[in-house]
């Protein structure tokens, strides 16, 4: 099944469902207490019930007790951790299994994509436009408020090209941290997800296509967040041994 690309408009009217929202956090204690209040605020403005799940991926700071030391004020917050730094995928693959909604949101612990760019995503996958509607920081109307270090565009762009020569050739974007999935479509995809680290989302985008999920890059709003945690040398090897990894269990699709 092809994707779609689709130019969603503001202001949609958020259907009254159940949202997971998934965030992988490692060493975030100074940026998860205002991300999840901004969460909260969100769905309270929007009327939306939602649960929040925060996996401390083995994090060397106080990122975990920082979260759980707020859950008085967001009672729908779960926070999940484990001692062990085990990488993002690994992180949000228990996210989503542990979630219950009726549709599953992955977003980064610095929103990088402000929460409110939820309403685009959530129009297309409720009305059936399709199972998936990820954000893209590539498409025409995407705005980016603020840009990468230009290390971190060449090595977005090598790595994108990668994709497309390894993989499939589907996808302006594949890495941004901003995915709308049905709920049902989520956890399917991610109990058979294998990759660990920060090559997940083409593990999950190549599933979904072998399932026949219907796929919608949707343009989004961006602001590059500061510190990096992106290695340039180890974490682009192990980005292409994960990608050789996927080549190597599902040829190119």
């Amino acid at each position: 099944m092809m994707p779609c690309q689709i130019v969603a408009g503001f202001g949609y009217i958020i259907p009254p469902i159940m949202i997971s929202i998934i965030i992988a956090a490692y060493n975030e204690e100074q940026r998860i207490i205002p991300s999840l209040l901004t969460i909260r605020d969100y769905c309270v403005t929007n009327n939306l019930r939602n649960e929040i799940i925060v996996v401390d991926d083995g994090s060397t700071d106080n990122t975990r007790f920082v979260a759980k030391d707020i859950v008085s004020r967001i009672p729908q917050l779960k926070v999940i951790g484990y001692d062990t730094n085990m990488g993002k995928g690994y992180a949000l693959r228990t996210g989503v299994l542990a979630a219950t909604g009726d549709y599953v949101l992955v977003t980064d612990a610095d929103l990088s994509t402000p929460i409110d760019e939820l309403s685009k995503l959530l129009h297309l996958v409720h009305n059936k436009h399709c199972e998936i509607a990820i954000g893209s920081r590539a498409l025409a109307l995407s705005v980016i408020l603020e840009k990468q270090p230009r290390w971190r565009q060449s090595m977005g762009k090598l790595f994108n090209k990668m994709v497309k020569f390894l993989i499939m050739d589907d996808f302006n974007d594949t890495q941004c941290g901003f995915k709308l999935f049905r709920g049902d479509c989520a956890r399917t995809l991610f109990k058979e997800a294998q990759v660990n680290r920060f090559a997940y989302d083409v593990e999950i985008l190549v599933l979904a296509k072998r399932y026949g999920y219907r796929i919608c890059e949707v343009p989004i709003r961006w602001i590059n967040s500061l510190p990096s945690k992106v290695n340039p040398l180890t974490d682009s090897a192990n980005m292409l041994f994960d990608l050789l990894k996927i080549r190597a269990r599902f040829g190119k699709i």
